[in-house]
């Protein structure tokens, strides 16, 4: 327990911090920075296996890393990313790019129980109260997503809905009247509980960012109504 929450996440107060980025200037800059706020730089690393060796390590509040990392220079720190996930669902994690990559950004954004987890594009680290509120809210088990990652997440397919079944479309069309869920039972004589499976594959297949729920659903729509 930490900071006095049960699931053990923090407030806003000083955080421990694992940083990876392969840019030592940006690394020290962020360093310098995250201190100057009142954080712990508990490690700060310039490649994608030092980063998962010093999460282990280290326990740390959350993770900030970039995405592109040696060896390859592709998506080596998102990937390590998705993996800490994996195997730690509550760890919080804040990633850093200069671009969006949408082959795990989505995987991502959906990983662990789906929450405490954010990425922004580095643009946003000029704008450092913005930057440091972002952390705070991703460590605190919030959702932050960069508006660019949102946009290009939804124009992965030309047909959003292509991939829903035909019983999801029923539902998302009932969902784009404003149906509550317990409406959408009725009006398919099913459980509410088979609505909320419909709900959630929808929302995964449109791979929509994590937010709290009317969000979600307040985007699928969207969706819809564009197809």
């Amino acid at each position: 327990m930490r900071d006095g929450r049960p699931d053990g996440r923090v407030g806003h107060g000083t955080l421990r911090i694992v940083l990876a980025e392969d840019s030592v200037l940006l690394r020290e800059g962020l360093t310098a920075l995250l201190t100057r706020v009142g954080h712990e730089v508990v490690a700060a690393v310039g490649d994608a296996e030092a980063l998962l060796t010093s999460v282990a390590e280290q326990e740390p509040d959350i993770v900030l890393t970039d995405v592109r990392m040696p060896p390859d220079f592709q998506d080596e720190g998102l990937h390590a990313a998705v993996k800490l996930r994996e195997t730690r669902p509550a760890l919080p994690v804040l990633v850093l790019s200069q671009y969006v990559q949408r082959a795990y950004a989505a995987e991502l954004l959906d990983s662990g129980d789906g929450t405490g987890v954010g990425y922004l594009l580095k643009d946003r680290v000029g704008q450092v109260a913005e930057f440091v509120e972002a952390l705070q809210r991703v460590a605190a088990g919030g959702t932050v997503v960069d508006p660019e990652v949102v946009r290009q997440l939804l124009r992965r397919c030309r047909d959003p809905l292509e991939r829903l079944t035909p019983r999801e479309r029923e539902v998302l069309a009932l969902m784009a009247e404003g149906r509550s869920n317990g409406s959408i039972a009725r009006e398919l004589v099913v459980s509410e509980a088979a609505v909320g499976k419909h709900i959630g594959g929808i929302l995964t297949k449109l791979d929509l960012p994590p937010a709290d729920e009317t969000h979600r659903r307040v985007l699928a729509v969207l969706a819809f109504l564009r197809a």
